[in-house]
């Protein structure tokens, strides 16, 4: 695996943690998981996708992709890691219209600490 590839999956498993965390938060307030409780889970949550919108409302490309991109020029070859998660994870649409979609995604996460509450004061809320 070259460094690019590598890079490229730490990109796209932040990705996941932004996306998948909120179904994970809505779906573990209905089954009662304490893990949704969890400060530390939750602001990083919020962070995460703070980055993003920070960055798409600054202009700025994400860092991770610059540096891959850098990479894949160095190494001029497209591996099956490369084509699956850029496939998966890459949308051909203008900055404009992915700037609106973080920027409500990170509405619904921010929203979301008034449906799914942080608790600190919860025993079970903390991570073991």
């Amino acid at each position: 695996m070259s460094l690019a590839d590598a890079i490229l999956i730490i990109h796209f498993f932040y990705v996941l943690f932004v996306v998948g965390s909120l179904p994970v938060i809505w779906l573990g307030a209905r089954l009662k998981w304490s893990l949704v409780h969890n400060r530390w889970f939750r602001y990083l949550h919020l962070a995460a996708i703070g980055v993003v919108v920070v960055e798409s409302l600054l202009g700025v490309v994400c860092p991770l992709t610059v540096w891959e991109s850098s990479l894949r020029q160095i190494e001029m070859d497209r591996s099956f890691l490369q084509y699956w998660i850029h496939n998966i994870m890459f949308y051909n649409v203008t900055e404009g219209i992915l700037t609106v979609v973080y920027v409500l995604f990170a509405a619904l996460v921010a929203a979301t600490f008034i449906w799914v509450p942080v608790d600190p004061k919860r025993k079970d809320a903390e991570l073991s």
